[in-house]
């Protein structure tokens, strides 16, 4: 059974590969880039969009506001990139934000920056594939009345690519992403030049009007920009991912990561001001609900933003449509790969110290971190369902998890230009301070965003994350002091080395005599303790009378001790026996021969030592007891010897 396991195992993940060729997984800038930038790249295909739909709340009239909170976003994303720049250069070792909090501003701070980044990355996963789904919807129908189905088996076959290992998904990954840069920038072009020949580009929502769910002045209509403000801002969302993931990038690192971040601000910062552009220009329309554009066909589905736009700009050259709405469509889903990435190592990194469980630190197979990658996608796929794949639900959950991490980032940075600058000579001061200043502006922009995503989008959703993001930090810590006491407790004092038990009393469970039953009694006897018995439950009269005159006729040279079980129990008299030694004598080791079957095959494992795993669960909890396994293979486990 293994062995055909290990064949589909090796069939989804590839051959294994030794520790030795780590580095070779290594990845250069090319492809560096769209491995971890793709989130950034592919959150501008519903960061416009989302826009919108906050501000269709106030009517048609409020869309002209679109380039006005564009502008802002596009300020916060210069001072983001600059400032993580630097922290690339500071922290080359990876952990991110993480990192950089947890040295300068202690453990506990650190561990609000894991929380929020675990609950961030695997929104990430959800929003991507769920935005993904709506665009390849916007072209087939099918899909957009099976939304969930889809989007949960596309995280399947993303985990399936990244469980094969980083680089191979990296050269996966990095043509789609460049194939959307290039459609992206081409309809531009197409748009460009349409503009400038006097055409006009119409979406094709832009014949209808929008019911405005309620007149906005004063400080509403400012809430109602800030919201719409706050939800922009998920193009800032993968940002943080660079700095992560400086440690698999090829040498010279953090200056390729530097570089790579700089690349993804001007792109990713062209790609969102140009779509907010088109979608004024192109009078896209759009709403939370159908219902309120009026004219729109009841049961209708409304097209994507940028569908829209590429509609509009390619008119009757469909194909030009269908390229952008498939590699929307594909980015988006391989945007989940910056997750992908991210999540795996800040868990591994959380796991090292002992914040998370220790098996989210070791790689697998294939050098990447299994363990990481298939709870996230587990988490991802929980909220994919429990949100109907809904882009519009899930965008309230996001962004404030990596806006706060962003912000003690930021914080954590300043304290450390403040411990360096005493140390440092003249010439390294003044470059200090400016960096120091850059993070500075950092902190207090992207402060004031946690407070604006905290106050617009509270009641809409984000107070689920303000539960979650505490309840990750208890669970987190609680671990932690667990390993911690476990540790104390297993520190050797000066005689544990020397202190021997007084006696040793070996002890074989029989049910009845066969070859794994004289088996563990040689096993036992050849351990040469201080006593040895054979202990069998007396369940039913007759059959513990016919072990005994066996026993007596087959002359086997230890005693049998029978106890009766009036209620038919195994497990309790054994226990209760055990205990009556140990309190007789408090200082003997006793150790407990249970004879197993080894079977070959997955279903006669559940026909056989059903009786000895609840026994021995039991027994591993007494202090003063040791529970040796004697198997016993039969024909069956033969073939999964060299499996």
């Amino acid at each position: 059974m293994s062995i055909f396991l290990d064949g589909i195992k090796r069939i989804i993940v590839g051959r294994r590969l030794s520790s030795e060729r780590l580095g070779q997984t290594l990845l250069p800038k090319r492809i560096g880039f769209p491995v971890f930038a793709s989130d950034a790249l592919s959150s501008n295909a519903y960061a416009t969009q989302e826009i919108l739909l906050v501000l269709s709340l106030g009517g048609i009239a409020l869309l002209s506001d679109s380039l006005i909170v564009a502008a802002t976003v596009l300020l916060v994303m210069g001072v983001v990139v600059t400032s993580y720049r630097q922290n690339v250069y500071a922290y080359p070792s990876g952990g991110g934000d993480y990192g950089v909090v947890s040295k300068n501003l202690g453990k506990r701070a650190g561990l609000v920056v894991g929380s929020s980044l675990l609950v961030d990355y695997v929104l990430t996963v959800a929003v991507s594939i769920s935005a993904a789904v709506d665009n390849i919807g916007s072209a087939f129908p099918f899909v957009a009345q099976n939304k969930v189905l889809v989007a949960i088996s596309l995280v399947l076959v993303i985990t399936m690519i990244n469980l094969r290992g980083t680089k191979e998904s990296g050269l996966l990954f990095a043509i789609p992403t460049y194939a959307f840069l290039f459609g992206v920038f081409g309809m531009f072009l197409v748009a460009g030049y349409r503009y400038a020949m006097g055409d006009v580009m119409l979406a094709p929502s832009s014949q209808y009007e929008i019911a405005a769910e309620q007149t906005f002045t004063g400080l509403a209509l400012v809430f109602l920009i800030a919201r719409a403000f706050a939800s922009g801002c998920a193009t800032l969302t993968g940002v943080e991912a660079l700095s992560n993931c400086v440690p698999q990038f090829k040498e010279p690192k953090s200056k390729n990561a530097a570089t790579s971040l700089l690349l993804l601000g001007l792109v990713s910062g062209s790609i969102f001001l140009g779509l907010t552009l088109l979608a004024r220009l192109t009078q896209v329309r759009i709403a939370d609900s159908p219902d309120r554009l009026v004219g729109f066909p009841e049961g209708g589905y409304q097209q994507t933003v940028i569908t829209q736009i590429a509609d509009a700009v390619f008119g009757p050259f469909y194909l030009g449509f269908l390229y952008i709405s498939f590699v929307t469509a594909l980015i988006l889903v391989l945007a989940a790969n910056t997750a992908y990435s991210s999540f795996p190592i800040l868990g591994s990194i959380l796991a090292r110290d002992e914040f998370l469980p220790k098996q989210l630190h070791t790689r697998g197979d294939r050098l990447a971190y299994s363990n990481g990658i298939l709870t996230l996608a587990a988490a991802a796929s929980f909220l994919i369902w429990i949100f109907d794949a809904s882009v519009t639900k899930l965008i309230q959950l996001y962004i404030l998890g990596v806006f706060l991490s962003f912000t003690l980032s930021q914080l954590g940075m300043i304290r450390h230009w403040n411990r360096l600058l005493p140390k440092a000579n003249i010439e390294d001061q003044k470059k200090m301070r400016r960096t120091r200043l850059i993070n500075f502006l950092g902190f207090v922009i992207t402060g004031m965003v946690v407070v604006i995503v905290l106050v617009t989008k509270f009641t809409h959703g984000a107070w689920i994350v303000c539960l979650v993001i505490p309840a990750i930090w208890l669970v987190m810590s609680g671990i932690n002091k667990h390993y911690q006491k476990v540790r104390i407790e297993l520190i050797p004092n000066a005689e544990e080395m020397t202190a021997l038990p007084s006696r040793t009393h070996a002890i074989v469970l029989v049910s009845k005599i066969h070859k794994p039953a004289l088996r563990a009694i040689a096993y036992a006897r050849a351990s040469r303790p201080s006593t040895i018995e054979a202990v069998t439950v007396a369940i039913d009269k007759g059959e513990s009378n016919n072990l005994a005159e066996e026993w007596t006729a087959r002359q086997i040279p230890i005693p049998l001790k029978i106890i009766a079980s009036p209620y038919r129990e195994v497990t309790r008299p054994i226990i209760d026996y055990i205990n009556s030694i140990r309190r007789v004598s408090p200082r003997d080791l006793i150790v407990v021969f249970v004879p197993e079957y080894v079977v070959g095959r997955w279903w006669e494992q559940l026909l056989h030592n059903q009786s000895a795993l609840r026994l021995k669960a039991r027994l591993r909890l007494m202090p003063g007891v040791v529970v040796t396994n004697v198997p016993w293979q039969l024909s069956t486990s033969e073939q999964e010897i060299d499996a």
